[in-house]
This record gives structure tokens, sequence and C-alpha cells, in this order.
């Protein structure tokens, strides 16, 4: 009779494929300057924020450990993705292929801002987990409370970082525009992680009791 390895019936797999498709994603959208009136972003400005969602909810359920895993299997991830576009993109083109300039334009990825994110989701991201397990650990706050500090820490972390190294590769180069990027960019996240914050507390609800753990604190 054949054998096989067992897989556990956990929500972490599935967190951690959602967690590191969006950061994924997000690297080649966040290579498009946006304005949007006098604001300036950058493409990943709408499904960013949903990375450190995903990434509260592993902190909080799984603690600093698996959060830690699930940062660094994205951030692999993204160094294979980039590696691979590169290959393509050097590919002899088939004769009937009409798309490599805007193929090698889109996932072209500048060393730049592929630094720049890579270095802002790694501290982001384990300022993020590090933060929420921290006060966690030592009943500091309640997990609203919890949430909305390690919001408020990572995303400046990853922001202020980005912004710095990507800002003149996708065409800002004053000052001003480079602060309203940090703080537009800031600002944006956070709120859309304050906004989203009781969506998080019921998928927070519902690991924990997949898991047959306890109750939201």
């Amino acid at each position: 009779m054949s054998r096989y390895i067992p897989v556990r019936n956990s929500a972490y797999p599935i967190l951690l494929a959602l967690f590191v498709a969006i950061f994924l994603i997000s690297n080649i959208t966040s290579t498009k300057g946006v304005m949007i009136g006098p604001l300036v972003t950058d493409g990943a400005f709408f499904l960013f924020p949903a990375a450190y969602v995903i990434g509260d909810v592993i902190g909080e359920c799984y603690g600093f450990k698996a959060a830690r895993r699930a940062i660094w299997t994205g951030f692999f991830v993204t160094l294979i993705a980039v590696a691979a576009f590169y290959i393509a993109i050097a590919l002899p083109a088939a004769d009937f292929y009409e798309g490599q300039d805007a193929f090698a334009a889109t996932l072209g990825l500048v060393p730049r801002i592929v630094l720049a994110s890579l270095a802002g989701y790694a501290v982001g991201q384990l300022l993020n987990a590090w933060t929420l397990t921290r006060m966690k650990d030592r009943n500091a706050g309640k997990l609203w409370q919890r949430l909305l500090s390690s919001t408020v820490v990572g995303e400046f972390g990853d922001t202020l970082i980005f912004c710095l190294i990507a800002a003149p590769v996708i065409g800002i180069t004053t000052v001003s525009d480079t602060v309203n990027f940090v703080v537009v960019g800031f600002l944006w996240k956070t709120a859309v992680e304050v906004l989203v914050m009781p969506i998080t507390f019921q998928v927070i609800k519902w690991v924990e009791k997949k898991e047959n753990f306890g109750e939201v604190a």
C-alpha cells in the first residue's frame, strides 16, 4: 500500500500563498507612477495594503517565526520571478511575436525598483510582525491596538525605504514630490488597513476557529 506524507488541514498555506502572490503582483504594478489629482503614488497602492492585512493575521495567529517564514518566502519567490523575467526577456523572440518591447517594458523591472521593493518589504513586514507579536507577548493592548500599532510602524518603515530608493526611477525628482510620495503612500496604506480592520478581525477569528485556537483577545 502506498504511503504519503499527510497534509495538515491548516489555513497557513493559504495565507502564505496569498501573501506571496500579493507581494509579487505589487512589485510589477508599482513600477508605474500614478497621479490622482495632487496625490502622487504608484500602481501598487490599491493592492499592497492587503499584504499587511494578511501579515497581521499570520503574526497574530501563528507568531513571529511563522510570519518571518512567510516574509522570507515572499522575498525569495520575488527574486526567482525577477530572474525569470530577465531570462524570458533575453530569450530570442519568435518571428511572429510582436510584443517583445511591451513585454520587456512591463517585466524588465529596473534593479533599483527591485531593491526598493525588497528592502521596504523586508524591513516593513518584519517591523510589523515584530511589533504585533511583541505587544501580544507582553499583553500590551487589545487586538485593535496591536494591529494599529504594528501597521503604523511597519507601513512607515516600508513606505519610507521604498519611496526614497524608488522615487527617482519612476520620475519623482523634487524634494516636495518625494515628501508627497512618502506621506501619501504611508497615509493611504495605513488608512486602508484601518478601514479593513473589521475584516481583519473576522479573518483572525475564522483562522483561530479553524485551527481550534482560543478567542480573539
